[in-house]
């Protein structure tokens, strides 16, 4: 499977400020705040981009990661992402190795259900270990959205 590392999602209790810390401390340029709701899962997140390199920063609303953000607290990587150029042939081949891709609340991901709300085709592998999740997004829809959160407003 051919992957290429992407970014970190990290929990915050209020996106704002963890937005305004990480712009001042680290001059990172934050995009608009996007919104993900499926499924009995709603956030708020943005994204912390410091030239290539970026993160998320996700403020849960409702749903499992409200529930790991209460537990567990802030500051918590739960997610480290990939990206993939053939989303398709990595669900194959997830399939064919034993694994059932998922969606973002656990359930078993169907092929022909990749797309998700920010647009881009994604995937997630089982948890196997505590709370740490792997997703699996499509490259080319990933930057895509990416482009459009950075993209000055029309008026």
């Amino acid at each position: 499977m051919q992957l290429t590392f992407s970014h970190v999602d990290v929990l915050v209790s209020q996106l704002e400020q963890a937005c305004d810390y990480y712009r001042q401390v680290l001059s990172a340029e934050i995009s608009t705040t996007q919104v993900w709701q499926r499924g009995g899962l709603h956030v708020h997140y943005a994204i912390a981009r410091m030239g290539k390199e970026r993160f998320m920063l996700v403020q849960p609303l409702a749903g499992n990661l409200k529930a790991l953000l209460d537990t567990h607290g802030e500051g918590m990587i739960y997610r480290h992402c990939y990206s993939t150029p053939d989303i398709e042939l990595a669900y194959d081949e997830l399939l064919a190795s034993g694994v059932q891709p998922e969606d973002e609340n656990g359930q078993p991901l169907a092929r022909e259900a990749l797309n998700s709300p920010a647009g881009a085709r994604i995937i997630w592998l089982p948890k196997r270990f505590g709370h740490f999740s792997i997703e699996i997004i499509e490259a080319a829809g990933l930057e895509a959205f990416i482009d459009g959160a950075f993209a000055p407003a029309l008026d």
